[in-house]
């Protein structure tokens, strides 16, 4: 009889499977999928479109600076003050909060400490690790993707992770805004010839493919999206929705997201 491999003990390293090699275009969920598939990946892309990533799109298009942070951490305040930024407040509270619309609509926007549970907690934990580190929402996957294909070589690894949400004892909520945001970038990729794809990677794609139609109405009808617009967000998911909205590509430099790269219309 063939022996069962035994549970995966904490702390250990995953399995070779698990890492998707030797694909090298990869998507995972969450904080556990980033830290499988993104160690030794020459670009990880986080996206969290309700609202992470699309809040740091919003951001660098008007060429502020966006710093992850995880949520609720008690040393934000003093994090912000020493890296002379302003800290995001929770949604509704006046300021400049983890809302795309409040950050569009700031008079002045110039450097912001963004703490939100998935995403940039998550953009935080790789921050040391990642070669390079993106944020990809649907305002600028196809720029991004284009970005990679200029700019890195063909055999690069290349990480996707869709953040998710979180169930109220803390554990991963797979969410399909992130799933269909993160397909959008990698169907640039696959448009572009790219290939290695993982499986998961090929699933990721294909989601968006079919979404994309109804991207809109998807976005308002999904678990995220309803509850942002029961909460009087609606505004928020709007502006999640506009896919190539912004030509803007942002990575992770020196510990704040900004412009890296703006595409030129043709």
């Amino acid at each position: 009889m063939t022996q069962q491999p035994s549970p995966q003990e904490p702390g250990a390293q995953p399995h070779a499977a698990h890492r998707q090699l030797p694909y090298t275009v990869r998507f995972e969920w969450g904080l556990d999928g980033a830290r499988a598939v993104a160690p030794q990946a020459d670009l990880a892309v986080v996206v969290d479109i309700l609202s992470f990533t699309t809040c740091v799109s919003v951001a660098v298009d008007r060429g502020a600076e966006v710093l992850p942070y995880p949520w609720k951490d008690v040393s934000a305040e003093d994090f912000a003050a020493r890296h002379g930024a302003e800290l995001a407040g929770p949604r509704g509270s006046g300021g400049l909060s983890l809302s795309p619309a409040s950050l569009r609509a700031a008079p002045v926007l110039r450097r912001v400490v963004l703490p939100s549970p998935n995403g940039s907690a998550i953009c935080h934990d790789l921050s040391s690790a990642a070669q390079l580190l993106a944020a990809v929402s649907l305002r600028n996957a196809a720029a991004t993707a284009e970005w990679v294909v200029a700019t890195l070589p063909p055999e690069s690894v290349i990480a996707v992770i869709a953040a998710g949400e979180q169930w109220p004892d803390g554990s991963l909520r797979p969410a399909m805004e992130d799933q269909i945001g993160a397909g959008a970038f990698l169907a640039g990729l696959a448009a572009a010839g790219l290939g290695g794809f993982s499986p998961e990677a090929v699933s990721a794609a294909a989601v968006f493919d079919a979404a994309e139609p109804r991207l809109a109405d998807i976005l308002r009808e999904c678990s995220s999206g309803r509850e942002l617009i029961g909460a009087g967000y609606a505004d928020d998911v709007e502006i999640a929705a506009e896919l190539d909205g912004s030509s803007v590509v942002a990575l992770l430099r020196d510990g704040a997201f900004r412009q890296e790269h703006r595409r030129m219309d043709p």
